[in-house]
């Protein structure tokens, strides 16, 4: 079954799984980076969907994003269905990324104040519909170490398990922690069930020495601080 649509045109496969389709329903991070670079090809050849093609591109790089934004526009014309024109919009869209990347998170690597926590993370929760959990785990002297998406909900919530919160900064030796969620409604306010879990957060690291600095509300390119509210 699975081979069969694979030889069909992505037009008639089901809506949910078609790349502009999925990306429209679910947001841009339910798609694989093969669909990500399906959107922007646009199309196959006579034997390949877009998806297919560009797994075999991906695949030729080791599935390695950073190698395939090293590609020349001459390496990706070399695929059969690439042209000119596509391998210029894959190459683009590449070096956006990595300048997004070098501008927005990488300048940043000690955690002072909550803005440097919302210049960090802005990014990552911008335009996004639905709640994500995320954390920043940082050293002694409150320089990042990492950065973990704990949870991912709907428009309405998330669910960030503490298990999962500690076990991970456990693991990679963390000091200190800074929580950030965001609201799609735009209000900026904490909720009940926020502020009960950044107590129980607070109190249960305290308990093991990894301490709960900060916990951030993004919303409309606004942000909630707890630090500077005095409540943690």
């Amino acid at each position: 079954m699975e081979n069969f649509k694979h030889k069909l045109r992505i037009k008639l496969w089901a809506e949910e799984d078609r790349p502009r389709e999925k990306l429209l329903l679910h947001g841009r991070r339910h798609l694989t980076d093969a669909e990500l670079i399906a959107i922007l090809i646009g199309s196959g050849n006579k034997s390949e969907t877009a998806v297919d093609l560009s797994k075999r591109i991906l695949a030729f790089y080791g599935n390695n994003l950073m190698k395939l934004g090293s590609a020349s526009i001459q390496d990706l014309a070399k695929f059969k269905g690439i042209g000119e024109a596509k391998a210029l919009t894959v190459i683009a869209a590449l070096e956006l990324g990595l300048r997004r990347k070098e501008t927005v998170e990488e300048v940043i690597t000690q955690i002072t104040t909550s803005n440097d926590v919302y210049k960090y993370l802005n990014q990552t929760f911008a335009n996004l519909h639905y709640e994500e959990f995320w954390i920043l785990l940082l050293n002694r002297s409150n320089h990042i170490i990492g950065k973990f998406l704990i949870s991912r909900g709907g428009q309405a919530g998330t669910v960030a398990d503490p298990k999962i919160i500690f076990k991970i900064a456990l693991e990679n030796n963390a000091a200190n922690i800074v929580l950030a969620h965001n609201h799609p409604s735009g209000n900026l306010r904490p909720s009940d069930s926020d502020d009960k879990l950044t107590q129980d957060l607070v109190a249960s690291g305290n308990l093991l020495g990894l301490y709960v600095v900060d916990h951030l509300i993004f919303a409309n390119n606004r942000y909630y601080s707890y630090k500077d509210e005095d409540l943690i």
